[in-house]
């Protein structure tokens, strides 16, 4: 027994060897004199830094130094120390890993390799995805008290705070009044609810799955988003929600905390951490490391930006219905759906060509030199009208487009869907209306050559989305290929330059790949729909009855979030056996949310998959996933033996 209560030569503290929210190299703690540990955690009395012990007790802080150094070379890791002074002599009682803050995680992984403590896989694989997000996104202040009234689940990391506001239009108009921040509440989300998601600083809906609407065009823009929290019931129509027993109404400060999927009433401190040369460093090896490329999901020149100074390596799905949305254009658009004859319909497709033209511009201009592959349109064409029963919305809209009223009704109603995610979407729209999809084309094209005749490198890939058949890939790819044909013999350019592929995201699909891959340069897996249509969930439902899945044992993980390897993996892995057999040039690459998923990335990485593409976000976590899965892919071919040598070269060199 050894005790720190026995004079003023005496006493007990708690070291860390090094800062744990910092990372940086120096001792770190409390102490008291004359005094036993449990002193210190009962709070009975106000023990002083740890440095403090260099004047006061020069030997014994000497020789806790060293010994912090020797524990932290032997564990290779920041230790956690609980010490006793007796006599003027250094005891230690225990030592443990130091548990730290993420950007203190990535400081101690990369300078513990600069030191050569520890390899640096070794260092690489001690630090997770999940740290790396934090370092992303702003996060709640540690001190701040939660009050937390309901939970979500956590579709787009990040902490906001901002007022209530249950509609769109409303937020717009608030926040250009007083400038404030904004939470938009709404059920779930739509297409026409873009304008406010991007005013907003965070999202909170109470139905939806982390691939729904809002999740996904939250992670895109890099909001803080919460969905599915089922236990708040919205009154529209009041301007509240009532949560238990609380009823929040508009104006109301909420925060999200959209890494934990709480809800909490207030406005709650939030800090955002700097990006430190230590992540820049960590973000180089794994570029060294990773196999896999990594690409993003952009539909905008700003989210191209924002992905390419994050690492990404191309687009590898550019959504262009999201074009459509922008107000000087939807109505152009509208008009050629509510067209009768063919003729009517190109001429009003022509009038939107140069807004979608001018989009692929700016995009190729801010990927010159990278990937940026195009899906042509994808959503049924009744998302793009208003709904059946807004009487007044389709007297607008008849008006603005000199339109009979009861065509437009009878149109409206015409293209309502009972089950539009399996219905007339995708290729399906480029058979029955193919002036659209060779309207699009002709604007990638037309970009494309006038930006390479102004000496840019433009790489444009087209993809045709939601396959089945392999006869109506035949038909799309002549189309596609005799409309880049004509613009190319139009513009006098020597030759046809672009890459063509296919989505994946059809269980039929995927088992027909050897059949599909003779007609493409790529396969790109849609996750999210394969995900759907291997399980028979809707991604936008599977929030009312996941947590009992999960709490019963059914579901593992939710299926959106980390790909299903038993299934939906059996076939992709399948899909790119059989599709590599028939095209050995075959591009494999991942354009859903999995994408990001560090598990998921794991397991494409180990059946062949070429790149992946994910969010702006998430670029950098992807890029840290494969890297790590390299890694250990490496590691576990060579009977877990280390690697580290062959794998990275040390820091420093």
């Amino acid at each position: 027994m050894v005790f720190g209560n026995m004079g003023d030569d005496c006493g007990s503290g708690v070291a860390f060897s090094r800062d744990p929210s910092t990372g940086a190299k120096v001792l770190t703690g409390e102490f008291l004199f004359n005094a036993q540990g449990e002193d210190i955690v009962a709070g009975t009395a106000t023990p002083r830094p740890v440095v403090e012990m260099k004047e006061l007790m020069p030997v014994a802080y000497e020789e806790l130094e060293l010994m912090s150094r020797k524990l932290e070379k032997h564990f290779k890791d920041i230790q956690d120390i609980e010490f006793t002074i007796q006599n003027g002599k250094l005891w230690i009682l225990q030592t443990r890993a130091g548990k730290r803050a993420a950007q203190a995680s990535i400081k101690v992984a990369t300078d513990l390799t600069r030191e050569r403590v520890m390899g640096a896989t070794d260092a690489f694989l001690r630090i997770t995805p999940q740290q790396l997000e934090q370092v992303l996104h702003p996060i709640i202040d540690p001190g701040a008290k939660r009050e937390v009234v309901a939970h979500g689940l956590p579709a787009s990391p990040g902490a906001a705070s901002g007022r209530v506001a249950f509609n769109p239009d409303e937020l717009i108009e608030m926040q250009a009044k007083d400038g404030g921040a904004y939470i938009l509440v709404r059920a779930e989300t739509s297409a026409d609810d873009i304008r406010g998601i991007n005013a907003a600083v965070g999202i909170l809906t109470t139905r939806g799955g982390i691939t729904s609407h809002a999740a996904v065009v939250a992670r895109g823009m890099g909001k803080c988003c919460v969905v599915g929290a089922s236990t708040i019931d919205i009154h529209e129509d009041k301007d509240e929600f009532i949560v238990g027993n609380r009823i929040v109404t508009k104006g109301e400060w909420i925060t999200l905390d959209g890494t934990t999927g709480e809800v909490m009433i207030g406005k709650l401190p939030t800090t955002r951490p700097e990006l430190s040369s230590e992540f820049q460093e960590l973000m180089l090896w794994a570029d060294l490391v990773k196999q896999m490329g990594v690409e993003t999901n952009a539909d905008t020149a700003t989210d191209a930006r924002v992905a390419r100074q994050f690492g990404a390596e191309g687009i590898g799905l550019c959504r262009t219905e999201h074009m459509f949305f922008q107000q000087e254009r939807i109505d152009h658009f509208r008009k050629a759906i509510l067209a009768q004859e063919k003729e009517e319909r190109e001429a009003a497709l022509e009038e939107l060509l140069p807004f979608q033209k001018g989009d692929f511009l700016d995009i190729f201009q801010v990927m010159e030199g990278l990937p940026v592959t195009v899906r042509l349109l994808d959503p049924p064409l009744h998302e793009f009208l208003p709904l059946p029963h807004d009487e007044e919305e389709l007297t607008a809209l008849a008006k603005r487009l000199n339109l009979p009223y009861r065509r437009v009704r009878e149109r409206v109603h015409a293209l309502e869907q009972f089950n539009p995610m399996l219905g007339h979407r995708g290729c399906r729209l480029g058979i029955t209306f193919p002036e659209i999809y060779a309207m699009q084309v002709k604007a990638i094209i037309e970009a494309a050559y006038e930006l390479m005749r102004q000496g840019v490198t433009v790489l444009p890939e087209i993809m045709l989305p939601f396959v089945s058949a392999e006869e109506e890939l035949a038909i799309l790819r002549e189309l596609v290929f005799t409309t880049a044909e004509e613009v190319r013999a139009r513009m006098h350019f020597p030759e046809t330059s672009f890459k063509f592929g296919i989505m994946i995201e059809l269980p039929r699909a995927a088992l027909i790949g050897d059949r599909l891959a003779p007609y493409c340069d790529f396969f790109s897996f849609g996750t999210n729909d394969l995900t759907q249509t291997t399980y028979g969930f809707s991604r936008d439902d599977i929030g009312t009855f996941l947590a009992a899945y999960v709490e019963q044992g059914i579901l593992k993980k939710d299926p959106f979030a980390t790909i299903d390897m038993a299934a939906v993996g059996e076939l992709m892995r399948t899909c790119v056996e059989r599709g590599k057999r028939t095209n050995s040039e075959l591009k494999i690459g991942v354009c859903g949310e999995h994408g990001g998923d560090p598990e998921s990335v794991k397991f494409f990485h180990q059946i062949g998959v070429d790149y992946v593409s994910c969010s702006p976000y998430r670029v950098p976590v992807a890029r840290f996933a494969a890297a790590q899965a390299a890694i250990l892919t490496k590691r576990e071919s060579n009977g877990g033996l280390d690697t580290r040598s062959k794998m990275m070269p040390p820091i420093g060199r």
